[in-house]
């Protein structure tokens, strides 16, 4: 049983670590939960007590013939702190132990994951991007904060990452330690389904859910890259540490991606862009008429967007294009590795209940170099890790 940390700061986004618990006891690992006094003020300890079925300390006297301080960051195999207050980061960065889990902390020789939350302004101040940097230089991963609603009426970036996305980061930590073999790289990972508007209401849409692309995002993420994900009709959690640019139809996706991509050591086309859309959207409503047949809808072809990333690419940049397929996937994957002029291609064969919205795919690399490797059927996080292992080899 993997013994997990889990620090708590007293922040209004406490209550979210409670979510957090919850998926590392139910997942078979042992947490115990170190929260700061101010932690108590939002999540009592009989709450953490009951979820990790655990006794709670916060004081370095509590059951001192131990010696708590020392003791449970030594036995700890990771150690999270979500919420991560600024004042956390600021102690942790210079070394201050005023308090069980600041103690814990300077003692703790395992991976140490900071998951801010706080105020725009707050996480913007120079002091802390200071204490954050230094944090990271000395090897612990501090996760970016999300966009969205704060406390009160603000929004803004300083949100709790979701507690899910924290946890799939833990174990991406647990799994690979910190082995970050794209530190210092860029990567841009598409993901989704475009939509092309025919009237205000209906659309030319895809199965799409995203989780591959997503998978991918949080895969490159946990091995140390920047990773702008750019992300079309997707609703799921944001991957956390990700730069999410928000896109609708294939046109935006594209305006999108090129630009993140212009200096992007990876790129990874891992969205399914609609290939056609109506040559004209209709201001209004498409009626039914009396005799029930509707007008024909002319369709024109979207752009290739991995060819246009293809013709362009960079010396040493690598693209990964995906080839969605129903039948004779292989074939027609060669020719599009050929035609986008990727160096690796990722093919797949989907269908109604098949791929789509699934945890698990099952696919073929294809390489411009020749190379094949079939994976039998896995989670799309261990897809997108084994994509990933062979993008390395071409950097």
């Amino acid at each position: 049983m993997t013994e997990v940390v889990l620090g708590v700061c007293g922040g209004i986004a406490a209550y979210k670590a409670c979510e957090l618990l919850r998926l590392f006891t139910e997942s078979g690992h042992g947490v115990r939960v170190v929260p700061t006094a101010s932690a108590l003020q939002f999540v009592g300890a009989p709450t953490w007590a009951a979820l990790s079925g655990k006794p709670v300390a916060t004081e370095v006297w509590d059951d001192a013939h131990e010696v708590p301080h020392v003791r449970i960051g030594r036995q700890a195999e990771l150690v999270v702190v979500a919420p991560a207050t600024a004042d956390m980061l600021a102690k942790a960065a210079h070394g201050i132990a005023d308090d069980l889990l600041t103690n814990t902390l300077l003692t703790a020789t395992c991976p140490i994951v900071y998951a801010p939350a706080m105020h725009t302004e707050m996480w913007e101040n120079p002091a802390t991007r200071a204490n954050v940097a230094l944090l990271r230089e000395r090897g612990a991963i501090v996760i970016e904060p999300a966009v969205g609603r704060l406390t009160g009426a603000d929004t803004g970036k300083g949100r709790l990452p979701d507690p899910s996305e924290i946890f799939e980061r833990a174990l991406g930590v647990l799994k690979r330690g910190l082995d970050l073999d794209l530190a210092g790289r860029h990567v841009v990972v598409t993901a989704g389904g475009t939509r092309e508007p025919i009237d205000p209401v209906r659309f030319i849409g895809n199965r799409s859910s995203g989780k591959q692309g997503y998978a991918l995002a949080r895969a490159a993420v946990a091995r140390g890259a920047r990773v702008t994900l750019v992300t079309a009709n997707v609703a799921l959690p944001d991957p956390a540490g990700a730069e999410l640019v928000r896109v609708g139809t294939t046109e935006e996706l594209r305006v999108a991606t090129v630009k993140a991509a212009g200096d992007a050591d990876i790129v990874v086309m891992a969205a399914a862009p609609a290939d056609f859309r109506p040559a004209a959207m209709a201001t209004q409503k498409i009626k039914k008429t009396e005799g029930g047949t509707p007008e024909p809808i002319v369709l024109v072809t979207n752009p290739d967007i991995a060819a246009e990333l293809g013709a362009n690419k960079r010396p040493g940049q690598v693209l990964v294009a995906f080839a969605a397929e129903t039948h004779d996937a292989l074939e027609h994957a060669r020719a599009k590795l050929v035609r986008k002029r990727a160096d690796v291609i990722v093919v797949n064969v989907v269908g109604v209940d098949r791929v789509f919205g699934s945890d698990h795919n099952e696919v073929t690399i294809l390489g411009a170099d020749g190379s094949t490797a079939t994976l039998g059927e896995l989670r799309k996080d261990d897809v997108a890790d084994r994509i990933f292992d062979h993008v390395i080899t071409l950097l």
